[in-house]
C-alpha cells in the first residue's frame, strides 16, 4: 500500500459467504475500520436490510453510497467516518 493520499478499502465479495454469516462478517469487519477507512461490499442483491442494521448499531459513523446498483450485483462502499461526540459534548449541528 505505497500511496499515504488513498484511505485503504477492504473489498469484501458477500456472494461467496455464507447467508448466515454475511452480516456477522460484514460488521466484524467494518468494527475493524479506522476512521476514513471503508469497505467495498459486492452483493446479487441490493443491501438496504445491511443498511438498517448499519443504521441501527452505529448511527451517524458510516456513510453508505452505491457504485453500481443491479440488476446482477450491487456494490457499496461502506466508509467509517469519526465517533459522533460523547453525550453531553455539543457539537453545534443541531443547533441546541
Amino acid at each position: 500500500m505505497g500511496s499515504t493520499t488513498a484511505s485503504p478499502v477492504l473489498d469484501i465479495d458477500v456472494r461467496q459467504i455464507p447467508p448466515s454469516q454475511r452480516h456477522s462478517t460484514i460488521f466484524g469487519s467494518f468494527d475493524d475500520l479506522l476512521p476514513g477507512q471503508a469497505l467495498q461490499i459486492l452483493n446479487d442483491h441490493d443491501p438496504q436490510p445491511l443498511r438498517r442494521q448499519l443504521d441501527s448499531r452505529s448511527p451517524g459513523q458510516f456513510q453508505w453510497a452505491y457504485l453500481e446498483q443491479g440488476p446482477s450485483q450491487w456494490r457499496v462502499l461502506l466508509s467509517k467516518l469519526e465517533k459522533p461526540e460523547p453525550s453531553g459534548s455539543c457539537c453545534g449541528s443541531c443547533g441546541g
